[in-house]
This record gives structure tokens, C-alpha cells and sequence, in this order.
């Protein structure tokens, strides 16, 4: 009998695991020390700090409120943190960040529209905001065509919310009106007075200025000076003309 034939084993060949673990180690050693290399070098800096549409706080505040400096880690603060810091400002609306690499930062502010003046004796004249801010205003700053606010309690909220109504308004539609004074009553705790440049005494409250300027408007230029009423009901009485006849002189 012939013996039968013995399958021939196969060598297992040999594993390369160890060669790409190796090979695995060494990638993510080249990426460490490519991270370290551009983290210490000035790519990896902010290299200009940029600051777009304020009018109402100098660059220094602004730059000083955002928490950045030029040098510091580009990546190490990121836009919406910048933004909220930013908002912080009564006088800032909105805040748009934007980053370019490498090093740049630009902060566009939007800031609240003007709404009205305030002259004082100590302090000359302010500007109040769409909110109610009160800010300074340059030397030598040209009035707008908004109306001047006396008489107001920096705490009163419907002084804000007078503001914000004036703004809304276009300038056009206000730009007769010279002076706004509280003048509350128990019924209308929002009601003011108007002076105009057109000698009219306007009598309305806040929450029915922006509807009743049409009509106060059309008695302005079609009337002679007088108290015009603007509450629930509309009423215009022109002011009794001065006679010099009545008077009289005692001897």
C-alpha cells in the first residue's frame, strides 16, 4: 500500500500591526508638534482688532469691554462670546463679529437710532437713544430734527418708552415739534405735552402719539396756533387774540 499524500501546510504570513501602529504613532507626533509649531507662531495670533459703526463710545472702550488684544490667541475667544460682551453697552443694539484668518477681527456695532435731545445747564446738550439711553454728544454736534425732552426723571419708565416711539417716527413728521413735557394724570399716566415751533400746544399721551400725527399735523398746517387735543377724543381751540383795547392804565 502506498501511503497517501500529505497536504502541504501554509506558512502564516507574518502581521503587520506593529508596523502600523509605528506608523500611526509617528503621524500623530508630526501632528502634536505641527500643532505646538503654529500655536507659538504669529498665525495663530490676533494681529488686528477692527471696529466698525459706533458713534456714540470711543474705540478704547469698545476694545476694552470686547476682551481683546492684538497677540492674544486668535482662537481663543469665539464670536458669539465677543458679541455678548458688546451688548453689554446701553448704546449697542447688535453686533456682528467676524474673524479672518489669520489675525483679523472685525466687530461691526449697530447702535440705537437718536430719538430726541436733552439741554441741561451743567452738562450742555445730550441725546437720547431708541431705548432710552442717555449719551453724550460731541462739541459742536448739529441737532438732528428731533424734539428736545424737559422735565424728565431719568427713572421714569415712560420715558423709554417715549423714546422708543420718537424713534420709529420719521424726522419729517416730528420736525415741528420743539419740546415734549410730562404730564401725567390718573386716566392717562402716559400723557405729555408738545410745544411746537409753529406756537401750538399739543396735549396726547405716548401710546396715541404715533397714530394722532396725522391729524395733528394737518390742524398745524392749516390752523392758527392753539391747544390741540389728542387723547380719545380730538378737540383744537385757537388761542384768544391779545386785545390792547381792554387794557387799562391806572393814573
Amino acid at each position: 500500500m502506498s501511503k497517501a499524500n500529505m497536504p502541504v501546510l501554509k506558512q502564516p504570513k507574518p502581521k503587520r500591526r506593529s508596523s502600523k501602529k509605528v506608523a500611526g504613532i509617528l503621524i500623530l507626533l508630526c501632528l502634536s508638534l505641527l500643532a505646538v509649531l503654529f500655536f507659538r507662531s504669529s498665525l495663530s495670533k490676533i494681529s488686528s482688532i477692527t471696529f466698525e459703526g459706533s458713534s456714540y463710545t470711543p474705540n478704547e472702550d469698545l476694545l476694552e469691554i470686547s476682551g481683546l488684544k492684538v497677540g492674544a490667541p486668535f482662537f481663543g475667544t469665539s464670536s458669539d462670546t465677543i458679541a455678548r460682551r458688546m451688548t453689554k453697552i446701553p448704546s449697542i443694539e447688535d453686533v456682528e463679529v467676524n474673524k479672518s484668518f489669520p489675525g483679523g477681527i472685525t466687530i461691526r456695532v449697530k447702535e440705537y437710532p437718536l430719538a430726541a435731545y436733552e439741554l441741561t445747564v451743567d452738562e450742555g446738550l445730550k441725546g437720547f437713544l431708541a431705548n432710552g439711553t442717555k449719551i453724550s454728544l460731541g462739541i459742536g454736534s448739529m441737532p438732528m430734527e428731533k424734539p428736545i425732552l424737559t422735565g424728565w426723571k431719568a427713572d421714569d419708565p415712560n420715558l423709554s418708552k417715549l423714546c422708543q416711539v420718537l424713534a420709529q417716527i420719521p424726522d419729517d413728521q416730528v420736525s415741528d415739534i420743539s419740546e415734549i413735557v410730562p404730564s401725567p394724570t390718573l386716566s392717562y399716566p402716559d400723557r405729555i405735552k408738545l410745544y411746537t415751533g409753529s406756537k401750538f400746544e399739543v396735549v396726547t399721551a405716548i401710546s396715541l402719539l404715533s397714530k394722532k400725527l396725522e391729524y395733528m399735523n394737518s390742524i398745524l398746517e392749516s390752523q392758527d396756533p392753539g391747544i390741540l387735543t389728542m387723547l380719545e377724543a380730538d378737540s383744537y381751540v385757537p388761542y384768544e387774540p391779545h386785545d390792547d383795547q381792554n387794557d387799562t392804565t391806572h393814573e
